[in-house]
């Protein structure tokens, strides 16, 4: 048995102490003749004489035998089926109609609407900004003259803000301060403060070990014993969360913390690091590998002081999610489908996540042009703030009861769909890429797209869930999830180049978190064939009359690694 199929061999009856092929030979014979030998387990033997009315009582009884079996054997196939793949939907869906309607014209018209806006409001869309709130208008109109209920979940929350570049510059001895986006940077969420003082490192792992997380410097309140209040203190990444370490320097008297790199392959850059709302209560720095192990030879060799500054706040804003129901479908299997809405400050974020957003806001509004009535109910919902760290996202989980967690059967997640170097990514739901699986039925998401780009010969590759974006939440409440990706900040390579076009050595998406992030950052080909897998997969899970999930659902431990990155921040 392979692929979930079944192969039926010839069923074969005995009788009468002989065997008898229930499908007859043609040479059978006829009124008192014998039927001819048939042949069994590599022998001959001649059957008995058959006369007619005794023929026609064994065949009775042979058909009624095939029959009885064959019945047997449809419901073990059906048994073995429910077991194999308790997903899959006991009759596929036709997407086509729905895949035509959503077209890429339809796309970008979303796009350009949202690039309007921002043009319209300083050149951003970012939550708590006048463009985040009109780009949140223009989608609850789509939705509401397409026949959706729809609300504006509204929240509030500390949205971060650096002032002016960070400061490391050495006092004693008197070195060059180290350089601003290249050799530091500042902690978001990090406290703000201008300090001079000694520095005391704090349990170092120097030369750093083989295998990342080697060090558990700073994440034991123990390792503070001693500390001089007032010092600065030098604290490596590794095991913990920055935010641990951060609190435990503060803690402990720390005027300020600076947290390097740990010092392995792939870790040694600065960290682009994140310490979570709220706002610290020290100024913490990020630095690369190289500073904080120039910086713990210095402590070494003497008494090392350092001015270091962080000049940050924090603003209280209110920002929304826009959350819409299908008028129809069951609603203790609701289907999600997500993208965030914001932007980030800097730029207008038509790729990231405007492309997202466009083409979700086409398929909903598609399908209710189609008059499509879902088996389950759909709610497509539009995250606010997540580029501040997920929150949207997470406040609208954290809402959820119990049962509305259970009644949750997916989440689809589409965030960067159009960037002009893509790749088709697409989240590694089973694990069997990089052992980070999502909850049960997330394997099943994840082959749902591999499949649909397979039928039209065009190839994708897994993508890590790595807590970057809004499906983090879901899985953390052990809902099955998955979605699709075209790249960020990452770097096409050749054999990505050979297979998907664009450019090796290049960023998938070059204007990613910049200004440059508008209608025209964009790949009509790589957008086109996304927006057609969203229409698909949607209209796939909408319409199945089987469960997705599996027995890990909101069981909380669905996920089975811990998450690095919170948003486009590592935590850890």
């Amino acid at each position: 048995m392979t692929s979930g199929h079944i192969e039926l061999a010839a069923v074969v009856l005995p009788v009468h102490g002989c065997g008898y092929d229930a499908r007859l030979h043609r040479d059978r014979a006829i009124g008192d003749r014998p039927v001819s030998g048939v042949t069994h387990e590599g022998y001959d033997r001649p059957s008995p004489t058959v006369r007619p009315s005794s023929f026609r009582l064994l065949l009775r009884k042979a058909l009624m035998m095939l029959r009885t079996r064959l019945l047997a054997l449809a419901a073990m196939m059906v048994v073995m089926a429910a077991v194999a793949a308790p997903s899959i939907a006991a009759v596929p869906t036709d997407t086509a109609n729905l895949r035509e309607a959503v077209t890429l014209d339809g796309v970008r018209a979303h796009q350009l609407a949202l690039q309007q806006i921002a043009d319209a409001n300083g050149g951003t869309r970012a939550s708590g900004t006048p463009g985040y709130d009109a780009s949140a208008d223009y989608v609850q109109g789509v939705l509401e003259d397409a026949g959706y209920t729809v609300e504006q979940q509204e929240f509030e929350y500390e949205f971060f803000v650096v002032d002016e570049d960070p400061v490391l510059d050495p006092v004693t001895p008197d070195l060059p301060a180290y350089e601003p986006g290249t050799d530091i940077d500042v902690m978001e969420y990090s406290g703000a403060g201008d300090v001079t003082a000694p520095v005391t490192p704090v349990d170092l792992v120097l030369p750093p070990g083989s295998q990342a997380n080697t060090s558990t410097s700073g994440c034991e309140a123990s390792d503070f014993d001693g500390f001089p209040e007032g010092n600065i203190a030098l604290i490596q990444r590794g095991t913990c969360f920055f935010r641990d370490k951060a609190d435990n320097a503060a803690a402990a008297g720390a005027s300020a913390a600076i947290i390097f790199n740990e010092g392995q392959e792939g870790r040694t850059d600065l960290i682009i690091g994140t310490l979570d709302p709220p706002q610290a209560a020290i100024p913490v720095l990020d630095a690369t590998f190289a500073v904080g192990s120039e910086l713990a030879g210095l402590a070494a060799d003497g008494e090392l002081i350092v001015r270091a500054a962080a000049f940050t706040h924090v603003e209280e804003r209110t920002t929304s999610n826009v959350i819409a129901d299908s008028p129809s479908g069951r609603t203790d299997r609701t289907l999600m489908v997500g993208a965030h809405l914001d932007s980030v400050d800097e730029g207008p974020g038509i790729n990231d996540n405007g492309s997202g957003t466009a083409a979700i806001l086409e398929t909903a509004a598609q399908m209710a042009d189609l008059g499509i009535e879902p088996r389950n109910a759909v709610r497509f919902a539009f995250w606010g703030a997540e580029e501040s760290g997920l929150i949207g996202s997470q406040r609208y989980v954290d809402t959820l009861t119990r049962q509305e967690l259970n009644d949750v059967e997916a989440y689809l997640n589409f965030d960067m769909v159009g960037s002009p170097n893509f790749v088709r990514f697409v989240y590694d739901g089973d694990g069997s890429a990089f052992g980070v699986k999502g909850p049960s039925g997330s394997g099943h998401i994840e082959a749902t797209f591999v499949d649909f780009f397979a039928s039209l010969g065009l190839e994708s590759e897994p993508t890590e869930f790595d807590g970057r974006s809004d499906y983090d939440a879901f899985i953390n409440a052990g809902i099955p999830a998955g979605g699709l990706f075209t790249g960020a900040e990452g770097i096409k390579t050749e054999e990505q180049a050979a297979i998907y076009g664009g450019t090796a050595g290049v960023a998938y998406d070059p204007c990613y978190h910049l200004a440059c992030d508008t209608y025209d950052n964009n790949s009509d080909v790589g957008l086109d064939q996304m927006s057609d897998a969203i229409a698909h997969a949607t209209l796939v899970y909408a319409m199945t009359t089987s469960s997705v999930n599996g027995t890990g659902k909101a069981s909380g431990q669905a996920a089975t690694a811990q998450s690095e990155f919170h948003g486009t921040h590592r935590i850890r």
